[in-house]
């Protein structure tokens, strides 16, 4: 993460809640987030966990029921459609999985890029050129300039998919699944892609993703469950000169070589008010239900299973049947009940 750098994101207490029929559906429950600018953050999450809502609102396609949602000192909640709409096309770009979404088939890869600056009216035919021209360079696909899509690989589309998101120079740039309908290798590319480019132009990007590999390409790995950010995933990069000494003629002294060593540290996230998620398999392994104990030890805080619960696992945790039945096992069972009134006096006269 760039130190001393200010916010270019800032969500606060963000609420999403789309209705469907009679039915509330809610995506977000007050997310907290603040991405600096020139980051380059992954949000990872599962299906339903409120992932693409976050990025739909930060791309202003959509808008958050309540909260704050800053990008670049704009207000998105109070923006106006037209306001909105400038910052969609200046602001923001977006790569998208399907490259239908990001590419027009029936145009060459220079046209593709040059259309969304003919549609925002912000350049002249010759910058146009001359900018299509370097962001074709910077993506590695000059040379196929002209060719139309149809001769264009997955992640050659892709490519150039990043390279018409950054047409009008935007300072973020947001990407959907932009790795989830290609290959290993050229998943590497397109994130190696992503990271030459944001280094070269100061782009803010922000990733959503099932992508495994994605952890050890970006600055932080930001994780979204229940609507909420439960945890974040730091690189951390150390210098490093073990076995990187440079070869030297005999006498002569060699300088030691540093080697960037990157190391990952995952924290969970507490929200504005001191809330934290607790990762799941952690709560299931000591047993701790809707119930749990706090206690604060020297420098740290102790969550311990409620009383009764157990310590271990699910395997520790007692059905109420159970439960009662330890609690009752020292009493004599009470004495059957007589019946009284028409279905008594029938069992009555059963048994004589």
């Amino acid at each position: 993460m760039p130190n001393g750098q200010e916010p270019l994101i800032v969500c606060e207490n963000l609420v999403k809640i789309y209705k469907v029929a009679d039915l509330e559906v809610v995506a977000l429950q007050g997310l907290d987030l603040i991405v600096r600018r020139g980051e380059m953050v992954g949000i990872v999450g599962t299906s339903g966990s409120g992932k693409t809502t976050l990025m739909n609102i930060l791309g202003g396609l959509d808008r958050p029921s309540a909260g704050r949602v800053t990008v670049d000192g704009l207000n998105l909640l109070t923006l106006s459609e037209t306001a909105l709409n400038y910052y969609q096309q200046t602001k923001v770009g977006f790569v998208w999985q399907q490259t239908s979404r990001n590419l027009i088939p029936y145009l060459t890869a220079q046209e593709n890029i040059e259309l969304p600056m003919t549609m925002a009216w912000l350049s002249s035919p010759r910058e146009k050129h001359a900018w299509s021209a370097a962001l074709l360079q910077a993506v590695g696909l000059y040379e196929r300039r002209k060719h139309n899509l149809s001769q264009l690989s997955g992640g050659e589309q892709q490519r150039v998919a990043i390279a018409v998101s950054l047409a009008n120079k935007p300072g973020l740039l947001l990407g959907d699944e932009p790795t989830g309908e290609v290959d290993s290798a050229t998943a590497q590319t397109i994130l190696d892609t992503f990271r030459r480019l944001g280094e070269q132009m100061d782009l803010t990007i922000v990733i959503v993703t099932h992508d495994p590999r994605l952890s050890g390409q970006v600055d932080r790995v930001v994780a979204i469950r229940d609507g909420k950010i439960s945890t974040e995933t730091i690189r951390l990069v150390n210098q490093s000169d073990q076995g990187m000494r440079s070869s030297h003629p005999a006498g002569e002294s060699a300088p030691d070589v540093k080697k960037e060593v990157a190391t990952y540290h995952e924290y969970v996230v507490l929200d504005s008010a001191g809330r934290l998620q607790v990762p799941r398999e952690i709560l299931e392994n000591l047993g701790i239900g809707k119930r749990a104990q706090l206690e604060s030890g020297e420098d740290c805080i102790i969550i311990r299973p409620a009383a009764g619960q157990g310590t271990a696992g699910e395997g520790n945790r007692l059905t109420l049947e159970e439960q009662l039945a330890l609690l009752f096992k020292d009493q004599a069972p009470p004495p059957p009940k007589r019946r009284r009134g028409l279905f008594g006096r029938l069992r009555r006269h059963d048994r004589i």
